[in-house]
């Protein structure tokens, strides 16, 4: 794909995610409906004689036929899903304690030089720069669109990296935006919080039992039809809740493994040098200690697993479930066979 082929693929990827997060809030106020209050979406008639001596049938009152957990639930996801593209970049900023980066520092200005660089070299505004206070080795970049997005890169990678190597990473990074990378996974990491939240409120919930049991039986003679079909829609609720947190973590991790390939490969061309790439990638590897100020659910945003776990170092199904990475060193011989091509085009 192309550049706009990206950008689009990518615009596109975030509208399903939001639509399929704001599902997901609907499916699981239906079951707080469905199980815990006596919401009925067929409402039967009940029948009483009139004056007259005959049966009229009269419909129950609508109030308690109105999904009200179902839209509540809606009102919120969409909330939700409108305040992580507002306020994502910003909460992504506040979760990592990362502060604006000064020009009185000599390695900070030298930071603001680069990433001025890589912004006219890639034809987009400078992003902000910013530092997140910690030893290990990292960086991120965060926003929506490329005029207001943000670049950070931890103390540790400042005091470690030199000039080139830091261009290198800077490049991966403003790929990332030009790609509009950075806003499905600002997105995404907003969501993750969101989602979890939602599961911990509906488990506890759920652990507090659903309707008492004087009501249990009036439910059930209206629900009983169905009954095959409920226990079908409860299992699949529950397992949502238990499972949803998980699954849009491992979401998020495929995603940020799909890009990280595309960013290296599009950030080296930013700089024409693979090779500030490969040693930066090698130094950050060799930093195995995990990023303390960056949480989990900002860890698929990085340039490396924040964890500190080597799982990323690791091949195979468990490692492709669990890592937000593909393998550092797959990533280094890919940039290595980029530096050999732009050495000897005659072999390409």
């Amino acid at each position: 794909m192309n550049i706009y082929e990206q950008q689009a693929y990518n615009r596109r990827t975030t509208a399903v995610i939001l639509a399929a997060f704001v599902g997901f809030f609907l499916f699981l106020g239906l079951g707080f409906d469905y199980f815990y209050t006596s919401f009925d979406p067929a409402p039967k008639p009940t029948f009483e004689v009139n004056s007259d001596g005959l049966y009229e049938a009269r419909r129950a009152g609508t109030a308690s036929h109105i999904p009200f957990a179902t839209i509540i639930s809606l009102l919120v996801g969409l909330g939700m899903a409108g305040n992580s593209m507002l306020n994502g970049p910003r909460m992504v900023l506040r979760s990592t304690m990362a502060r604006r980066a000064v020009s009185s520092d000599p390695k900070e200005r030298q930071f603001l030089n680069v990433v001025a660089e890589m912004a006219t070299a890639s034809g987009l505004p400078a992003p902000a720069a910013y530092i997140v206070p910690d030893p290990d080795l990292n960086a991120f970049a965060t926003g929506i669109s490329p005029a207001n997005s943000v670049i950070a890169v931890t103390e540790g990678l400042l005091s470690s990296l030199n000039r080139e190597e830091l261009q290198a990473v800077v490049a991966h990074e403003m790929s990332h935006i030009r790609n509009y990378d950075m806003r499905l996974m600002t997105v995404l990491a907003g969501l993750i919080g969101a989602v979890a939240l939602l599961s911990d409120f509906a488990g506890r919930t759920f652990r507090y039992g659903g309707r008492s049991s004087s009501s249990g039986s009036s439910s059930g003679s209206r629900k009983g039809g169905g009954g095959a079909a409920a226990l079908i829609f409860f299992a699949i609720w529950v397992v949502l809740i238990i499972l949803a947190p998980l699954l849009s973590r491992m979401l998020a991790m495929a995603v940020s493994r799909q890009r990280e390939y595309l960013a290296d490969a599009s950030g080296a061309e930013l700089t024409r040098n693979p090779k500030g790439l490969i040693s930066a990638l090698e130094k950050i590897r060799a930093a195995v200690m995990p990023t303390n100020a960056i949480n989990n659910g900002v860890a698929h945003m990085c340039i490396t697993d924040p964890r500190g776990s080597l799982i990323e170092e690791k091949m195979g199904l468990t490692a492709d479930l669990l890592a937000t990475h593909p393998p550092m060193e797959k990533r280094i011989l890919a940039l290595k066979a980029m530096a050999y091509q732009a050495e000897h085009p005659q072999a390409a």
